[in-house]
């Protein structure tokens, strides 16, 4: 059987860059379609039926929100 790498990736992108992914995304999402996103080299396809929640987390300097999408590989 063959073992999948785990992999745990950030990237910073402009605001403008953001923006398209996030409409990219948006627009993927009300159409019930798959998306699809180039990040470090990787192409990775997010299912149609991807489970979406937001995450925050709060340190004593830094606080963090985070929009997810999980599924089964």
């Amino acid at each position: 059987m063959k073992k999948t790498k785990t992999r745990d990736i950030e990237k910073i992108y402009t605001k403008e860059e953001f923006i398209k992914k996030l409409r990219r995304l948006a627009d993927s999402l009300e159409r019930g379609k798959r998306f699809s996103i180039q990040v470090v080299g990787g192409k990775i396809n997010v299912p149609k039926d991807a489970i979406i929640n937001i995450e925050h987390g709060k340190g004593k300097k830094e606080e963090e929100l985070e929009f997810q999408l999980k599924w089964k590989t």
